[in-house]
């Protein structure tokens, strides 16, 4: 399993604090935002990392992570997303480092209390496809969710004003390799991206999707106020906790 970490965007929702860097070298608590997802992945075992960004801030990842060695991975790559091409595209970028491999993918904004290891042995005892993480959240109109018909996803829907339940999709995705002949195939969205819910929906229209619930807290850090919520809950409790 390799794992990839999504770090590209303008994050424009974090003006001032992102007009002269990326906003995933910006600090959660103790530490830069990109140590985390960088952590979730090592603290399952992977030991392989892509790091996707962009923009102009683009060196100060290498100046910051060098190969990876304190983190104790093999090999820490990188890759350079050129424009706003969407979460899918930027996941494209990353299929020549998979070589066929399945991959974890992390968006780089993602903090999260617990660990992701019980969920990464359920992918592996799968036959391939996807497995996605969900999280019940009080606000579910804010982000993708799942539509369930059963115990089975049906599909997911991306900021619906009346969401059919409370599951959030996290920010967490494992896929086997036919994950970039999906993106290969998708069509940009009204906003002119490659959307991550179309690659998930394209899992479900083919019966080869499963979910897991994450445990312990989950949030973003892509705003102001999910900045400063998630340097709380850190300096509360701690992060990527192995149990």
């Amino acid at each position: 399993m390799r794992g990839i970490v999504l770090a590209g965007g303008l994050g424009t929702r974090l003006y001032p604090l992102t007009k002269v860097t990326n906003k995933h070298l910006l600090p959660i608590y103790n530490k830069p935002m990109i140590f985390y997802p960088i952590e979730a992945l090592t603290n399952a075992g992977i030991t392989e990392i892509l790091i996707v960004t962009g923009g102009n801030n683009a060196g100060d990842f290498l100046r910051l992570l060098g190969n990876g060695k304190d983190f104790g991975l093999k090999r820490l790559h990188y890759a350079y997303q050129e424009g706003e091409g969407g979460i899918a595209e930027a996941l494209g970028l990353a299929e020549a480092f998979a070589e066929g491999e399945p991959v974890c993918v992390v968006l780089g904004d993602n903090i999260i209390e617990k660990n992701i290891i019980d969920a990464l042995k359920a992918y592996e005892s799968q036959d391939g496809g996807a497995r996605i993480l969900l999280k019940e959240v009080s606000d579910p109109q804010r982000f993708g969710v799942a539509v369930f018909e059963g115990d089975r996803i049906i599909r997911i829907e991306e900021k619906p004003h009346q969401p059919k339940s409370k599951y959030a999709i996290t920010g967490i995705y494992m896929y086997d390799s036919k994950v970039f002949d999906i993106i290969k195939e998708l069509k940009p969205s009204g906003r002119g991206e490659l959307e991550i819910t179309d690659v998930n929906n394209a899992y479900i229209e083919t019966s080869t999707m499963r979910w897991s619930i994450l445990d312990g807290w989950w949030t973003d850090a892509g705003t102001i106020e999910s900045l400063l919520r998630a340097g709380n809950l850190v300096a509360k409790t701690g992060a990527n906790k192995i149990d």
